[in-house]
């Protein structure tokens, strides 16, 4: 099986939790496929190697992660670097509706 194709196997394979917020953001998480790291682009990576840093918009999403627009990739968790931690502003109508 080719590189591409294990790629895009394991982008089959990508987990999405469930939204969640607080006042101000709308929250997600995004599980990879753990062995899909070792097929990531080296620059995608920290200095030190062991994390993604974090992604610009174009970058999460060359690499299969599909979400709506206005999600940033705000962090990562180093404990497990294969969760990589989303969020996107509350708009004023998200707000106004969250405290009917």
């Amino acid at each position: 099986m080719s590189r591409k194709e294990k790629l895009q196997d394991f982008i089959d394979n990508i987990h999405y939790s469930p939204r969640y917020s607080d006042d101000f953001y709308e929250y997600r998480h995004v599980i990879l496929p753990k062995p899909m790291l070792k097929l990531l682009p080296k620059q995608l990576f920290a200095e030190d190697g062991s994390t993604l840093r974090i992604l610009a918009e174009e970058e999460w999403r060359a690499i299969g992660i599909t979400q709506s627009l206005g999600w940033e990739h705000y962090e990562v968790h180093a404990p497990e670097p294969h969760v990589l931690l989303f969020r996107r502003a509350l708009t004023p109508a998200d707000a106004s509706g969250r405290s009917k």
